[in-house]
C-alpha cells in the first residue's frame, strides 16, 4: 500500500512542477515572439533610418530600468572591462579618466605610468586621439586610449586655455588592491584597501605580514571609498583576522541554489591584534561585508561614517555573442543576520524612485558579544565622524565636479613642493565658496523637487496665481538655507578639498603620507587603538 500511495504522489508532484514549467515557458516564448515580430516590423517600416543594435540596446535598457541599478546588460566591451577590473591589470595609458560628449578629462594620472611620463595632469581635456577628433566620434572615446603594450598614441589636449600635444607609449598597468601601507605611530600598521579584485587577499595578507614583521601591534584597515567587488575576496580578508569556520555572510534568494552560507576556510594570520576599520558613505558591497562581519563578530572597532548600504549580490550570466547579463541573484546578510540594504528597489514612491528605509523601521540585531546593531542603512560605525560623511550638498559638489575643478585652478596658481604646513584653512574654504558663486554652482534639494511638483499641480487646480508669490518666498528661504548648509558641512568639504588638492602635487602615495598624520578619521583610529580601555569598552 505504501508503494501504491507513494508513486501517485510523486507523479502528481512531477506533474505540478512540469505543468508550472510549461506555463512559464509558454509565456516566455509568447512574449519573445511578440517582441521579435515588433522588432522586425519596426526596422522594416519606420519612417527614419534606425540602427538595429541601437534599438536593441535601448530595448534592453528599458526592460532593466525598473529593476535595481546593479542588474545590467554588458556588451562585449563591457564584459572585457569587467574582466580587466577583476584581474587587477590592463594595458593602457595609466590614468583615471572621465568621458564627456566631446572630450576626455584626465582625473588622475598614475605615478610613473605612460600618462604621467608624457606630462599629462589632472584636469587636462583630451580633444583628439591620433587622427580622431572626439567631437566627431560617436562611440565610447575611452576605447581609443586602449591598445597593445608598446604601441604609441598621439594626444591633443587643452590645459588652462592652451592646446598642447604629446605622444605616449601604452604599457601594462597594475591596479593594486592595496596601493599603500605603512607603519605609523611606532606600532600601528595602516593598510589602504582600495579594491576587491583577484589580488585583494594576497596583497592584504602580504601587507599585514610585512607590517607585523616591522613591529606592528595594532592595525587600521581603510576601506573608505572602496565600492566593493568579488565576494570571496571579502570573506578571505575577514578570514585574516578571525578563525577558520566562522560564518561571515549568508545569501538568500527566491531561487534555492543561490541560498548559501559563506564561512572562513583558512587559518587566520592574527585573531588577537587590535583592529580598526575605516568606512564612509562610499564604502559599499564587499567593503560592507568586511566591516559588517568584523563588527558583528566584535573583532574590530568601526570608525567613520555610515556606509553606502548595498546588500545585494550580482552574478554575470553569459549570453550570445560574448555578451553578459550581470543580474542581482540574492541579498546578503551579516553574521548577526542583518541585511544592510538601504534602498528598496522593489517598492517605489509615486515618482518611481526606490524607497529609502526609514531609520524608525530599522531592526535590532545582536553581535556575537551582545552589542546592538541595526539593519537597513549600511554599516553604522561605532565611532561616527563628521569629516567622513557625504551629505546631499557634498554629493552634489562631487557630481558637479566643483571640488575637482577648484583643485585644478588651485594647482596652477599655487606652487607646492612640500605638504608640511598645508591645510584647507578657513581662508581657503572661503575661496572655495567664492569660486562656487562665481561659477554659478546650483543643486536641487529633495524639498525643492517636492515643492516644484506641488506648484505644477496647483496649475491644474487653477491655484498657481494665488500661491506663486508664497512659493517664490519659500524658494528664497531654501536658497539661504542651502548657503548655510555649505558652511555647516565645512568639515567634510574641507577633507575632500584637501585630498583632491594634494593628489595634484604628490600623487596618491603623497596624499596617503599626508593623511596618516592629518586625516581626522585616521587620527581617531590611532587614538582609540592607543587607548586599550576605550577600545575594549566599545567592543564589550
Amino acid at each position: 500500500m505504501k508503494r501504491r500511495i507513494f508513486i501517485p504522489l510523486l507523479a502528481i508532484g512531477l506533474l505540478i512542477t512540469s505543468s508550472s514549467f510549461k506555463n512559464d515557458f509558454f509565456e516566455i516564448a509568447k512574449q519573445v515572439e511578440i517582441f521579435t515580430t515588433l522588432f522586425k516590423e519596426l526596422n522594416m517600416n519606420y519612417v527614419d533610418e534606425n540602427t538595429p543594435a541601437t534599438l536593441m540596446d535601448n530595448a534592453i535598457k528599458g526592460m532593466l530600468e525598473d529593476l535595481d541599478p546593479y542588474t545590467v546588460y554588458w556588451n562585449e566591451q563591457a564584459v572585457e572591462d569587467a574582466r580587466i577590473k577583476n584581474s587587477g591589470t590592463y594595458t593602457g595609458i595609466g590614468a583615471s579618466v572621465r568621458t564627456l560628449n566631446d572630450k576626455i578629462i584626465i582625473t588622475e594620472p598614475f605615478k610613473d605610468y605612460p600618462a604621467d611620463k608624457a606630462g599629462l595632469k589632472a584636469g587636462d581635456e583630451i580633444i583628439k586621439i591620433g587622427d580622431v577628433r572626439l567631437s566627431d566620434f560617436e562611440d565610447d572615446a575611452g576605447e581609443l586610449l586602449k591598445g597593445a603594450a608598446g604601441s604609441t598614441v598621439e594626444l591633443t589636449y587643452r590645459r588652462q586655455g592652451k592646446t598642447l600635444n604629446t605622444t605616449l607609449t601604452r604599457e601594462k598597468v597594475d591596479v593594486k588592491a592595496v596601493p599603500y601601507y605603512k607603519l605609523i605611530e611606532g606600532d600601528i600598521g595602516y593598510i589602504v584597501l582600495q579594491k576587491f579584485n583577484r589580488r585583494t587577499t594576497v596583497e592584504t595578507k602580504a601587507a599585514l605580514e610585512d607590517l607585523k614583521g616591522q613591529g606592528a601591534k595594532k592595525i587600521i584597515l581603510d576601506v573608505r571609498g572602496n565600492p566593493g567587488g568579488l565576494l570571496n575576496e571579502a570573506i578571505n580578508v575577514v578570514n585574516l583576522f578571525v578563525p577558520k569556520g566562522e560564518i561571515i555572510t549568508t545569501t538568500k534568494s527566491v531561487i534555492e541554489k543561490y541560498n548559501k552560507t559563506y564561512k572562513t576556510r583558512n587559518p587566520p594570520i592574527d585573531t588577537e591584534i587590535p583592529l580598526v576599520v575605516l568606512v564612509n558613505g562610499r564604502s559599499a558591497s564587499a567593503s560592507e561585508i568586511v566591516s559588517g562581519g568584523l563588527q558583528d563578530l566584535d573583532r574590530a572597532v568601526i570608525v567613520g561614517a555610515r556606509s553606502f548600504g548595498k546588500g545585494l549580490v550580482q552574478r554575470p550570466k553569459k549570453l550570445a555573442y560574448g555578451t553578459q547579463l550581470k543580474v542581482t541573484i540574492s541579498r546578503y546578510y551579516t553574521p548577526s543576520g542583518r541585511c544592510i540594504q538601504a534602498l528598496d528597489y522593489w517598492n517605489r514612491d509615486e515618482n518611481g524612485d526606490p524607497i529609502r528605509l526609514d531609520p524608525k523601521e530599522y531592526n535590532k540585531f545582536k553581535t556575537k558579544g551582545g552589542r546592538t546593531v541595526y539593519d537597513g542603512g549600511g554599516i553604522l560605525p561605532d565611532i561616527e565622524l563628521e569629516s567622513a560623511k557625504f551629505s546631499p550638498i557634498t554629493t552634489a559638489l562631487l557630481k558637479d565636479n566643483s571640488i575637482f575643478d577648484f583643485a585644478t585652478e588651485y594647482y596652477y596658481k599655487n606652487p607646492m613642493t612640500d605638504w608640511n604646513g598645508f591645510s584647507v584653512d578657513d581662508a581657503l574654504f572661503q575661496d572655495f565658496i567664492k569660486y562656487l558663486k562665481k561659477n554659478g554652482f546650483e543643486y536641487e534639494t529633495e524639498t525643492e523637487k517636492k515643492f516644484e511638483e506641488a506648484l505644477r499641480r496647483s496649475d491644474d487646480d487653477e491655484l498657481m496665481e494665488e500661491i506663486q508669490s508664497s512659493y517664490n518666498a519659500l524658494m528664497a528661504s531654501i536658497d539661504k538655507a542651502k548657503e548655510k548648509d555649505l558652511v555647516s558641512k565645512k568639515a567634510e568639504i574641507k577633507s575632500l578639498l584637501s585630498d583632491e588638492i594634494l593628489k595634484r602635487y604628490f600623487y596618491r602615495e603623497g596624499l596617503y603620507d599626508y593623511q596618516v598624520t592629518h586625516n581626522p578619521e585616521i587620527l581617531e583610529a590611532v587614538a582609540v587603538l592607543n587607548n586599550e580601555s576605550r577600545y575594549q569598552k566599545i567592543l564589550k
